[in-house]
């Protein structure tokens, strides 16, 4: 008996010591796959891998930026280098010709940007941003005709009306010596009024009722997520286990709220054939019929709950990516008082040329304008990194090495937008970085807010004129000053996706008489 006991015992810590050994030469094998392929790599620490400041002291575009300028000029360098995301191996990309290829050129190879998303257990995560693979290109082909530049200047009216009406509202409050002002959530106020009216068909007032419903339920989104960056990393790297696990993205509230007005909107839109100039009608439209008007040819049904999802990431894209350009635009406009009269200038001069009328052509014309917003998008990219995945294996050019299936690829826009090779004095508000003749001579992919290739953003011409418009009205009514509140430089939070200014961004504003 005693025998037995022992026996059993013994078995019990070899299996033990077996294991424990197995699990050490499973790390070790996981931690020298870059260096068993020659390839330049960070020296990763258990069990974060690279990213243990992740959310914690960095945020993820200043992580990234120290990585790419390490490496990037190493002597013989391949225009990548290898990191770990907890025990997985990924790729940074630091060479631009390599970004076109990934984003471009064998874009057939890197096709998904592996986000997180559960279709089953939550359903808004499922749009166009995150699906992948033959349903990502049905759904793209479904709804690219909604951005079109006729459907923008049909558009175009309703921002305006509510442009018009945020400048009315920020006169009646700011007096003749001026007014202080947190403006990230001014113009999160504006950006909710429009994406709520296009995408959603709400009315939201957001200017005098600015803890209504809609706007309470988007800043919950924004400002507290659901998961730490550092779970969500968990989430994209173990995608399987996390469907299985059913854990989601999206607050129950936030999907329900959003999904509820949807439903509503439908139903009350069929019921009474009330119709309006806005994306969600197209959505309906498409819902119906599988074709919009002046279409000669049926694209495909959409679901309710395609229908629900396009919606939400177009409030999700459209609401943040404007309100931080349009932001950080007035920050550094009131930092730069030659540049900012410089852009009231050419918003008046396009104005006059229109005999004072506010037409989609006056503001599509306001190059110096959109110069600022340019610049502003290259020193705050609203995504810091663009994420790719290879879907079948890939030989990297000029090398041997071939790149797994389910690799994540990571492209460091921020730090190429403040590379001083491509950008010199990158931490200088510089539009003219931005005139036709200098665009030209860079490469497309050292200039990446919204994306490149076939996953380029597809709302970025709304998001172009929903800042043109609001920028314009206001510069057209308003000087935009520093303060005592004002924070040179911003500070930004760690846990935020999007560079989000930890303390906001606080102007004077001083109405024009």
């Amino acid at each position: 008996m005693e025998y037995a006991l022992a026996l059993t015992g013994y078995l019990w810590l070899l299996a033990g010591t077996l294991g424990l050994i197995a699990s050490c030469l499973f790390v070790w094998r996981r931690y020298t796959f870059w260096k068993r392929h020659n390839v330049p790599y960070a020296e990763p620490e258990l069990p974060y891998g690279n990213f243990k400041e992740l959310g914690k002291t960095l945020h993820p575009a200043h992580l990234s930026q120290r990585f790419y300028e390490r490496y990037k000029d190493l002597p013989g360098s391949p225009g990548f280098v290898g990191l770990y995301i907890f025990l997985n191996p990924v790729l940074m990309v630091t060479n631009l010709r390599l970004a076109k290829r990934i984003l471009i050129e064998d874009f057939h190879y890197f096709p998904d940007r592996g986000v997180y998303f559960n279709e089953k257990d939550d359903p808004l995560s499922a749009h166009l941003f995150s699906l992948e693979g033959a349903k990502w290109r049905d759904l793209r082909a479904k709804i690219t005709p909604t951005f079109t530049s006729g459907r923008m200047k049909a558009a175009f009216p309703m921002v305006l009306a509510i442009a018009q009406q945020f400048c009315d509202h920020l006169s009646e409050g700011v007096r003749s010596d001026g007014a202080v002002m947190e403006i990230r959530d001014l113009m999160a106020r504006f950006t909710t009024d429009v994406i709520g009216s296009y995408a959603f068909g709400l009315d939201c007032n957001s200017f005098r009722e600015p803890e209504n419903e809609f706007r309470r339920i988007g800043r919950k989104h924004f400002d507290t997520p659901r998961n730490h960056p550092l779970k969500v990393f968990i989430m994209k790297t173990f995608r399987g286990l996390a469907n299985a696990l059913g854990m989601k993205q999206i607050h129950d509230d936030v999907a329900e709220f959003f999904s509820g007005i949807i439903r509503e909107t439908i139903a009350h839109r069929e019921r009474s054939g009330e119709s309006r100039q806005d994306f969600l009608e197209l959505l309906i439209r498409l819902k119906n019929t599988g074709m919009l008007d002046g279409a000669s040819e049926i694209v495909g049904r959409l679901t309710f709950e395609e229908i629900a999802a396009q919606a939400f990431i177009f409030f999700t894209a459209g609401f943040e990516t404007s309100s931080g350009a349009m932001t950080y635009t007035l920050y550094e406009l009131a930092l730069n008082e030659e540049v900012q009269q410089r852009a009231r200038d050419c918003v008046l001069t396009e104005l006059d040329r229109h005999d004072g009328e506010l037409t989609y052509d006056s503001f599509k014309n306001m190059l110096y304008l959109d110069q600022c917003i340019y610049e502003t998008l290259r020193k705050y990219p609203p995504v810091a990194i663009l994420e790719r995945i290879v879907s079948k294996p890939y030989r990297m050019p000029d090398t041997g090495i071939v790149l797994p299936v389910g690799m994540k690829i990571m492209i460091p826009a921020y730090a190429i937008h403040h590379d001083p090779a491509l950008y010199p004095e990158p931490a200088s508000y510089r539009p003219e970085r931005f005139t036709p003749e200098q665009m030209a001579k860079r490469d497309s992919c050292a200039f990446l807010p919204f994306g490149e290739g076939p996953r380029i953003c597809i709302g970025l011409r709304f998001g172009m004129m929903q800042a043109r418009i609001g920028l314009a009205l206001l510069l057209r009514h308003f000087r935009v000053m520093v303060c005592d509140k004002t924070e040179v430089p911003l500070s930004f939070s760690t846990t935020a996706f999007v560079l989000m200014p930890e303390k906001g961004v606080w102007l004077r504003l001083e109405r024009y008489e």
